[in-house]
């Protein structure tokens, strides 16, 4: 029988969360002793939002290494199934003890990683999750048969959506272009967080952003109503 969400969490949720980070991924990094890319996007964020959660993966990641499901176990649902991460599977329960003495280095020595723009596709989302809901929800491939303009997108968010979310939205276009990236940097973040469809003309997109930033800052919602 599958466990119930709660037991799940407890046991094998933040483990999941490392794992996912290396989806589509390389599961080892090009230099010895050095965090993957992905799990160095995991520490970057985790240290910067969930701290606490550290310890929490360190913990899961061993316990699953030294203690692996078998198959019977696996089929009955009552243990977490590792995805495959492009490693033998002979190798997995050694390279998840090397991802967790990786996390105990880090939060053993104060080793946080340097903020920087998100580098993986998990990152972008993790870390603008609004941002990233709204790009991909209302800027799709299908805007132009949806909307009659980017406007007309930008005012059905403002009034559709709960304006705790349009708040939170707001700030994470600001914390965005406080990363003072390049233009083409910026082209690639919204395409990383679902945008499919260019700024009107004549925008940039850290300036279409500036402008939808400032619109939504002072537009009131119908939502509710």
């Amino acid at each position: 029988m599958p466990m119930k969400p709660l037991e799940f969490d407890r046991r094998y949720g933040e483990l999941d969360v490392v794992v996912a980070a290396f989806a589509g991924q390389e599961p080892d990094s090009p230099e010895t002793d050095t965090a993957p890319p992905a799990l160095q996007a995991y520490l970057r964020h985790t240290w910067r939002t969930r701290p606490w959660a550290l310890s929490v993966a360190e913990q899961q990641l061993r316990e699953y290494a030294r203690n692996p499901p078998g198959r019977l176990r696996l089929r009955l649902g009552e243990f977490y199934p590792v995805p495959d991460l492009g490693l033998p599977e002979s190798r997995t329960q050694s390279w998840l003890s090397e991802m967790a003495d990786h996390i105990k280095r880090s939060v053993e020595s104060g080793d946080v990683p340097r903020p920087t723009a998100p580098q993986r596709h998990g990152e972008w989302h993790a870390r603008f999750g609004e941002l990233g809901q709204f790009l991909g929800g209302w800027f799709s491939q299908d805007m132009p048969d949806e909307f009659a303009d980017h406007d007309a997108a930008v005012r059905d968010y403002a009034e559709s959506v709960d304006p705790q979310l349009t708040a939170r939205l707001v700030g994470e276009i600001y914390e965005l272009l406080a990363l003072g990236l390049e233009g083409q940097d910026y082209a690639i973040g919204v395409g990383e967080l679902g945008m499919e469809v260019e700024p009107p003309a004549p925008f940039s997109v850290e300036a279409w952003l500036q402008t939808v930033a400032e619109y939504l800052a002072t537009a009131r919602s119908d939502y509710g109503k």
